[in-house]
């Protein structure tokens, strides 16, 4: 491991010398190959920081590189859907998850490379790193934290961070 990488647990995470508490999905914390889709659990393993969305009707742009949601901006979240474990805008016919939403959870959003680019139907869509809803209540899957840690982390990221969840 490197000074770098953002490393998550049970118990929480360490990211740059600093311990962080964080939300973990309600499954637990699973080896990777026994990931599903809708199991609310968090795949043990090393991923990557592949985007950073933000709501610009809420906060500031908190990098570069982070690219603004807008209403029509969805996740695919059925495996059937060519577009399975990607962003899409509306309309879309198959079933997903709203990017902009009326609660805070998605106001930024890193997006790791779990089951993407190329990803497999049922193993698992959009394993991110959001706000959570309250200290330590279990996200369907995601990483969640505080508004604030989530705030301090992201400007200190980049491209590829490595996200190491262990279980």
């Amino acid at each position: 491991m490197k000074e770098g990488d953002l490393v998550v647990t049970r118990q929480g995470a360490r990211f740059m010398g600093r311990s962080f508490p964080c939300s973990i999905g309600r499954g637990g914390i699973v080896p990777a190959k026994e990931k599903r889709e809708g199991d609310g659990a968090t795949p043990e393993g090393t991923h990557r920081i592949v985007g950073m969305l933000y709501n610009p009707a809420r906060m500031t742009r908190p990098t570069g590189w982070a690219l603004p949601v807008s209403h029509a901006d969805r996740w695919s979240d059925d495996g059937d859907d060519p577009d399975y474990n990607l962003m899409v805008r509306m309309p879309h016919a198959y079933s997903h998850e709203r990017l902009w939403r009326a609660d805070p959870l998605y106001d930024l959003i890193l997006l790791t490379d779990w089951n993407w680019p190329h990803a497999e139907p049922g193993r698992g869509s959009a394993i991110f790193i959001h706000t959570w809803r309250r200290p330590r209540y279990p996200t369907a899957g995601c990483v969640a934290f505080s508004r604030q840690d989530l705030l301090w982390i992201a400007p200190r990221i980049g491209y590829e961070t490595r996200v190491i969840i262990r279980g």
